[in-house]
């Protein structure tokens, strides 16, 4: 099973790097985010950066919100490789041996979110040309890299869950535009959440993002909470034990 997974988790990253484009919008777009909204307190007083965002940069509390919003895309894109799979009948070719259906799911939804993880790197160094200091412990971005992974493969897991059945191509984008948007704005990534009407904190208080946001946020400002990356971890395992068990049943031959 190893070799199975391995092989096709292999292809998942090889199609990455012979699409460019797609390669080059993964990294431009939360890179455009950073710069165009993390801009827009540029000019913003000291001691209301300070008294809100606890910070007198407000691209340092941005960072870490782009880059959980981020990883909520790439389950998009497993979605997508799964119905191009389908599609173009090597979904098929693939079921028709000995692969269990588990494996194939799982090689694209770690394959995906190996994926989404190439626009750190990128998004560090644009941080620190706009003055954000970075955590130098190797220690500490292995556990922000980490919170990271958990948070894209839960939602790589999740979105391909809800589109196991599909071999439409616009279901994807819809799912991840219906998604995306409350998931970004009703957590800690762009804002604090003490601005917040009442049932918004709440939804924030059990969204997979704002764990993510604020485990990002806590290592550059502060100790990183661990329940944190716990609950990111946990959520990451149930949404991988779920799409599993839904693709075993429902991932046929078309």
């Amino acid at each position: 099973m190893m070799d199975q997974f391995w092989g096709l988790f292999l292809r998942e990253i090889k199609r990455t790097y012979r699409n460019p484009l797609v390669l080059v919008m993964t990294v431009v777009q939360p890179f455009m985010w950073l710069a165009f909204f993390g801009s827009s307190f540029a000019n913003a007083p000291p001691s209301f950066l300070e008294g809100y965002f606890h910070t007198n940069n407000y691209i340092a509390f941005l960072l870490p919100g782009v880059l959980s919003t981020s990883m909520l895309t790439v389950g998009m894109f497993s979605s997508m490789s799964t119905i191009q799979d389908k599609r173009f009948g090597y979904m098929k070719r693939i079921l028709l041996t000995p692969t269990p259906k588990s494996t194939v799911f799982l090689s694209k939804a770690f394959g995906a979110t190996t994926r989404g993880l190439v626009q750190i790197p990128v998004m560090a160094v644009a941080a620190m040309a706009f003055g954000v200091a970075l955590p130098t412990s190797p220690g500490l971005w292995a556990i922000w890299v980490t919170g990271l992974f958990c948070l894209g493969l839960g939602f790589c897991s999740l979105f391909m869950t809800l589109t196991v059945t599909s071999t439409d191509w616009q279901t994807p984008g819809v799912i991840s535009n219906f998604v995306t948007m409350p998931l970004m704005f009703a957590s800690t990534a762009l804002f604090p959440s003490a601005s917040f009407p009442a049932w918004m904190q709440d939804f924030s208080r059990i969204n997979p993002v704002t764990y993510s946001a604020t485990l990002g946020r806590a290592i550059l400002l502060g100790d990183p909470p661990w329940t944190d990356l716990g609950y990111l971890v946990i959520f990451a395992l149930a949404m991988v034990v779920l799409g599993a068990w839904v693709s075993s049943r429902w991932l046929k031959i078309e």
